[in-house]
Parts: structure tokens; C-alpha cells; sequence
């Protein structure tokens, strides 16, 4: 995998979309996985500090040890880590909002034995500002048109499947998302565009580092499926690393 970072503590890299991040019941038969393949590449044990969903693309860290594990974990849960996503959602959203909206434990009957099902749902804070749109020319359902929106996501929490379920919430689901999405813009995005995948990565991570305290940036170029398809909707020229 592409490395993004790497000194004597962490090791960040592109993950691409569809890879596990470790082994997991999710899915048994998997024999890769980010954590294996990235121990494999550098030679040494690696930590994870964060997780990707499956589905997603983008800059996932690793510590080298134990103690930094710890140190950026904290950071993680206290909140003091920045984290952007870019995605393509189905509508034409505002040009920024920010989602307040608390998110249920999601109960996964394999991963999630232990799992409180009754616990309250959780306070959940997602940001958004919108870098472009588009209205293509396929009819869809009752609609002549579909339009779609290029979003820089920085959520401000760290709820399970915290962009995708806040972004259904408001009624602008990641595309090519089969869990919290919408069929009938998959299919189109499948047939008409060639694009298989959930169009969800994260881009760019921000923290202290846990050694020197430096400010750490991290930022992952979109895979070649995801830049494909953002020059094929017109968007090449949109400066989505920037801010």
C-alpha cells in the first residue's frame, strides 16, 4: 500500500476501498488485511489507532508501539484529532451545515455481542461544505434528472458509521452506499458510470504528534476509481484538499 507517513512511532497509509482493517467476523473468508499487509511492508508490529469502514478509502494511521498507540487513541477519543472525508451524495445539499443529530448504537450480531442494547443514543456532530454540484441527464424514478453534490466532511465525533447514517439523515446518502443508501442512484452510478464502490474517502488527518508535539498533517490523493469518476462529473478542477 501507498505509505503516507512513516518515522519511529506511526505508519499511515492509503487504504483502498474494500480492504478490512484486521480481522473481523465481518467476513471470515477474508484473508487480507490493512493491519497484516502494512506489518508485512515495513517489517514491524503495527497498532491501529483509528478505524476505516471496509467500504472507505483514505488515510488510516497505525502506531509502532504500545505507549503510542495510548497517546493517539486519547487523542482520537478526546476529540482533538481532525479528520476530513470528501464524498459524492445524491441531491444538491446547502453550501454547509452542521449535523447535530445523536446516532443509536448500531448492534452488529457478530461483531457486537457485548454491545449495550440499551444504551442512549450517543451526541454525534458532522460538518459539511459543499465544493460543487452537478445535474446529470438520466432519469431516475419520477425524476428526469439526478443531481449530486462534492462534499468536504470533517466529523467531529467518532460514532460507528457516524458520515453515512448522518448524511441519510438529511437526505443526501453517500452514493454507492448499500447499507444507508439509495438503490436507484447506486444502479445508475454502477451502469452509467462504471463506479463500484461507496464514493467515501478520508483525506486528510490532523494531530499532535505523540513524540514531539508538532502538528502532524496527513493527507491521502483519492484512489484512481474515486478520480476517475470525479473528472468523468466534471469536477477535476475543484480543489478538494484544500482548507
Amino acid at each position: 500500500m501507498q505509505i503516507l507517513f512513516h518515522d519511529d512511532c506511526l505508519v499511515a497509509v492509503n487504504k483502498p476501498a474494500g480492504l478490512l482493517v484486521h480481522r473481523s467476523a465481518v467476513d471470515r473468508r477474508e484473508t487480507r488485511f490493512a493491519m497484516q499487509l502494512v506489518r508485512d511492508q515495513i517489517g514491524r508490529r503495527v497498532y491501529p489507532v483509528h478505524r476505516l469502514d471496509r467500504p472507505t478509502s483514505g488515510v488510516l494511521l497505525f502506531a509502532l508501539d504500545t505507549d503510542t498507540a495510548r497517546q493517539v487513541s486519547g487523542q482520537f477519543c478526546a476529540g482533538a484529532v481532525g479528520k476530513t472525508y470528501l464524498a459524492v451524495v445524491r441531491g444538491y445539499t446547502d453550501e454547509a451545515a452542521l449535523i447535530d443529530y445523536p446516532l443509536q448504537e448500531q448492534q452488529d450480531r457478530m461483531t457486537d455481542a457485548r454491545a449495550d442494547p440499551d444504551k442512549p443514543a450517543q451526541p454525534a456532530l458532522t460538518g459539511y461544505r459543499r465544493l460543487a454540484t452537478v445535474e446529470l441527464a438520466y432519469p431516475v424514478g419520477r425524476y428526469a434528472g439526478a443531481r449530486y453534490s462534492l462534499l468536504e466532511v470533517k466529523p467531529k465525533t467518532g460514532r460507528k458509521h457516524q458520515i453515512r447514517r448522518h448524511l441519510k439523515h438529511i437526505f443526501h446518502p453517500v452514493v454507492g452506499d448499500t447499507t444507508h443508501g439509495d438503490g436507484k442512484h447506486n444502479r445508475l452510478f454502477r451502469d452509467r458510470l462504471d463506479c463500484h464502490r461507496l464514493l467515501l474517502a478520508a483525506t486528510r488527518l490532523e494531530l499532535s504528534h505523540p513524540q514531539t508535539g508538532a502538528a502532524l498533517r496527513i493527507e491521502a490523493p483519492l484512489q484512481g476509481d474515486f478520480q476517475n469518476l470525479i473528472q468523468r462529473l466534471g469536477w477535476s478542477e475543484v480543489p478538494v484538499t484544500a482548507g
